[in-house]
């Protein structure tokens, strides 16, 4: 009868670990997908905390003092990235990696596949060291979607459709405002490019993501002043050259050189009323 027992037992062990390579070999992100929400479950277990445990500190249940009017934290911000890799598929491996440190909250590849990768609630390893409009800290408050592009090519069309249909989501879902759809390389001058001069930026404006200057520009104020303009708008300008090129990279990408223009003067004059 023991022998039989253990025989069965081996045969359950076997059973289930074929069951679980085939699941790997169906599925390559098994997985990294039971990795995700055992770190959920323990987050979660975290936050029921009541009252919550502080580093070195034991739980005191006389002082706590439950509210009842909160919520979860909400994005603000959407940040739009291209990967800088050759595939989709490379893309959801390096986001799966933990040595790797960064993640993004949805990839959308070549062919307009999105891949959801985090909860929206979560804070992706997507923006790095950022800054905009005075917030330095652009992972607690946004949310980071890559496209599948090199850097080096233009956007495909079946790819910024889904983009479009995400961010429409994103934006009703959140209430994020028309301003707060912005680069990478806004965010990070000197430090990133992504989305490259490729990205159509204007035709996202025209869905109602992202500022987009008027057709029409007006004649510049003769004490305008172009560096305290892009500080309005949200760019980190410690470093001026770094900054105008994030904004020519956005705005004006067929202009590459390192000097702000009248041109560039009248666009920045006319986007600042709309920040």
């Amino acid at each position: 009868m023991k022998n039989n027992f253990n025989c069965l037992s081996c045969l359950t062990f076997i059973t289930a670990a074929t069951l679980f390579l085939a699941a790997c070999a169906s599925n390559p992100y098994a997985i990294t997908n039971r990795s995700y929400k055992q770190q959920v479950k323990a987050y979660a277990k975290i936050i029921g905390q009541t009252p919550p445990a502080t580093a070195g500190e034991i739980p005191d249940k006389k002082s706590w003092v439950g509210t009842t009017n909160f919520n979860l934290r909400k994005p603000n911000y959407v940040i739009i990235h291209h990967t800088a890799q050759n595939s989709a598929e490379q893309t959801l491996k390096t986001f799966t990696m933990p040595r790797t440190q960064v993640s993004a909250h949805y990839v959308i590849g070549k062919d307009g596949t999105v891949y959801h990768m985090l909860n929206d609630y979560l804070r992706a390893w997507q923006a790095g060291n950022a800054k905009w409009s005075g917030s330095t800290d652009i992972n607690s408050n946004s949310i980071g979607i890559e496209l599948d592009n090199n850097g080096f090519v233009p956007f495909t069309e079946p790819q910024i459709n889904s983009l479009l249909l995400l961010l429409s989501t994103l934006k009703k879902a959140y209430n994020i405002p028309t301003a707060n759809f912005i680069g990478h390389g806004d965010i990070a001058p000197g430090r990133k490019v992504d989305p490259s001069k490729y990205f159509p930026w204007k035709t996202l404006a025209e869905h109602g993501f992202g500022n987009w200057y008027d057709a029409v520009l007006d004649t510049v104020p003769r004490n305008f002043n172009a560096m305290q303009t892009m500080r309005v708008i949200g760019y980190d300008t410690r470093d001026s050259v770094a900054a105008l090129l994030a904004f020519k990279r956005h705005f004006t990408p067929q202009d590459s050189t390192r000097m702000m223009t009248d041109s560039g003067r009248m666009i920045l004059n006319n986007l600042v009323r709309k920040y």
